[in-house]
């Protein structure tokens, strides 16, 4: 795939080892893209990688769809720079090769097109730049750590891979203040858990495990017993322990919704309802998350964004 401005015969400053795993479009010219380029690449990226990306932004003030995307594609492209290249050592090379062009975004000289359009985010709303670089930190983690012994070990990491882009989304609705980002903190951490009480059986797959060591013992679980997707009567209690304590983040968080803007507010109430929902699969398949993952149909995403607008719009 080819963005705008861009082609595959175009020469790049770095080693392309690592880089061929993932689209050419990735990859650090040599040259910077005009600003009408990198914001077409970005909302290129937002909208042709993230099924929910365009439901979200119904709601959001045509003015900053743009900001949106530009932080979209900098969170996806991250993200798939330590998931997606299948090589640790290739992985912490790119991630410092990105955090390289986070560093020039700042400094007035990037030349990737999410950093070209992010410049102009970055300086309407003061964002800082470790809300980005936080985001790293995770990535980099995810090469190395593949399990955490306590529940605040996981706490720890949904602090780098989760909370700072509630941070980034806070700065664009122009709210930079302690006790917002401590909100956002705990919906950010509950929807990472979510996902990862969802995802047990993937992640084991591609050699994580996310659910805290102390619980696996506590409830006499075994590692063979997820390799094996069985289901065992000491598994299925532990997801329910997870599952609650997942929902007592969400519980922490509410109060955001009520403290922001109309737009800013259906977004919340619509993500955290759907982490929410997430969880109520879980619970409706007996917290068995191994035999089948747990999702939400398309008719129950529909009802939720309904809801949720009803909720905020009437």
């Amino acid at each position: 795939m080819n963005m705008p401005g861009f082609s595959s015969s175009q020469s790049f400053p770095s080693s392309t080892l690592g880089w061929n795993s993932l689209p050419n479009s990735y990859r650090i010219p040599e040259s910077a893209p005009t600003l009408a380029e990198a914001r077409a690449y970005c909302e290129k990226l937002a909208r042709t990688h993230y099924e929910n990306f365009s439901v979200a932004t119904w709601f959001l003030p045509a003015r900053l769809r743009q900001d949106f995307f530009n932080i979209y594609a900098y969170c996806r492209i991250s993200d798939d720079l330590g998931d997606e290249v299948g090589d640790a050592k290739q992985s912490l090379e790119l991630l410092d090769q990105w955090e390289a062009e986070l560093n020039a975004c700042y400094e007035g000289s990037p030349r990737h097109p999410v950093f070209v359009a992010l410049a102009e985010t970055v300086r309407q709303f003061n964002i800082p730049k470790h809300e980005f670089s936080d985001l790293l930190i995770a990535f980099r983690q995810d090469q190395t750590v593949t399990r955490f012994e306590t529940f605040q070990g996981v706490l720890g990491y949904c602090r780098y891979s989760a909370n700072p882009v509630g941070h980034l989304v806070l700065y664009l609705c122009g709210y930079s203040d302690a006790e917002r980002r401590q909100l956002s903190d705990y919906t950010c951490t509950a929807l990472q858990l979510a996902n990862f009480w969802q995802d047990v059986h993937v992640d084991f797959g591609n050699g994580r495990i996310y659910l805290p060591l102390e619980d696996l013992r506590r409830f006499g679980v075994i590692e063979d017993v997820i390799a094996g997707r069985r289901a065992t009567a000491g598994f299925l209690e532990m997801m329910r322990f997870e599952v609650a304590r997942a929902r007592q983040w969400f519980q922490r968080g509410l109060p955001l919704a009520k403290m922001v803007g109309r737009e800013l507010a259906i977004d919340i109430e619509l993500f955290s309802r759907g982490g929410q929902e997430i969880l109520n699969a879980i619970e409706r398949q007996g917290f068995d998350v191994l035999r089948k993952r747990p999702v939400i149909s398309k008719a129950r995403k529909l009802l939720l964004v309904a809801r949720a607008a009803a909720g905020k719009l009437l």
